[in-house]
């Protein structure tokens, strides 16, 4: 039986690690995180310069209407060193990729179910209408699907194989929206990712990241889910995370046993010790997260997820809710969303 408090924690706690860790996101100098920005543990806005900003040497031209994405971002690409990725954001607002996420929640809501091509065409109208969204950066896996959408490509061509963490950062209304049917949150889960990230990598991780929220959001222990989800086959779940909580630092866990990068074969294990090492305790472990720097915000949609389908709202500051930036929006997709999912999806 699903819990709703661990549902609705996993939804807003999803957003939150997302926001929190954003004005030091791709930070890979952990030395300049305290220097630029103090204490992670409230929103921020960001600020330049970015000490390891790549979009000096990142370049992206569009043909046309068809796949124009950056609109008038485009001029801090191949600019100036040290711009931002999020630099137009405010404290507490969501970057690019958990914006989709909330597109896919008011999908859900308005189909009563998941329909892949109703999502693709939200996702083709946000991506192609300025104004949509303020961030600077946009992923690799989102100038490959337009580059191809604007060679005249189906949809489902669209996407290529991709081995990065952002896949997951847009699955977390999905799977609340099947928490009581496993079955039909991996056909859903698998086909979303499918649509944007091609190839068993992400396939694998999503269905992982899955399973172990089903089982979290009954109430089953940390330690129980991951031995439990997926057939304990993925090599994420195999790590001995238990025995690195009692012996090793964050900072040597994420940083020297795994690259606090985006790849998933280091990001998806790396999330999981921090969910191991923090459980109920949300807050701690998201402002670690976050301090870790790396891909931080996409980690942290996913960590925010597991801690909250451990922890439930008595585990998520209120604070943090209240300070998101879309705070009001979201609300109302959550009533909407764990309605369905509570009734069966």
């Amino acid at each position: 039986m699903i819990d709703h408090s661990r549902l609705e924690a996993a939804w807003w706690a999803s957003f939150i690690g997302d926001a929190l860790a954003m004005p030091v996101h791709w930070y890979y100098t952990r030395s300049r995180i305290a220097v630029d920005y103090g204490e992670i543990d409230h929103y921020m806005a960001p600020h330049n310069p970015h000490p390891d900003s790549i979009l000096w040497r990142s370049t992206y031209q569009h043909t046309d209407a068809t796949d124009d994405i950056l609109h008038d971002q485009a001029r801090f690409w191949g600019g100036p060193r040290g711009i931002h990725y999020h630099q137009f954001l405010h404290a507490g607002e969501n970057t690019l990729n958990i914006r989709l996420a909330a597109l896919l929640a008011e999908s859900l809501v308005e189909c009563g179910q998941y329909d892949r091509d109703d999502f693709a065409r939200r996702y083709l109208d946000f991506m192609l209408t300025p104004g949509t969204h303020g961030d600077t950066y946009v992923e690799e896996y989102h100038r490959a699907f337009f580059r191809h959408y604007a060679e005249g490509r189906e949809l489902d061509h669209c996407g290529i194989e991709d081995i990065h963490i952002g896949g997951l950062a847009t699955l977390t209304p999905l799977i609340l929206f099947h928490a009581t049917d496993r079955h039909a949150m991996h056909e859903a889960v698998a086909s979303h990712i499918d649509l944007t990230h091609k190839g068993p990598v992400a396939a694998e991780a999503a269905k992982v990241f899955a399973d172990l929220m089903y089982f979290l959001l009954q109430g089953v222990p940390i330690d129980d889910a991951i031995e439990r989800a997926g057939g304990a086959a993925h090599t994420a779940l195999t790590w001995p995370y238990r025995s690195w909580v009692r012996t090793r630092p964050d900072e040597e866990v994420v940083g020297a046993q795994f690259s606090p990068a985006c790849y998933l074969e280091d990001s998806l294990p790396a999330t999981l010790f921090l969910a191991v090492k923090y459980g109920p305790d949300l807050r701690t472990g998201l402002i670690s997260n976050a301090r870790l720097g790396g891909d931080n915000c996409h980690r942290g949609v996913v960590l925010g997820a597991l801690l909250g389908a451990q922890g439930g709202m008595h585990a998520v500051p209120q604070a943090w809710i209240n300070g998101l930036h879309e705070h009001d929006r979201l609300q109302d997709l959550l009533g909407k969303l764990s309605a369905l999912a509570l009734k069966g999806g």
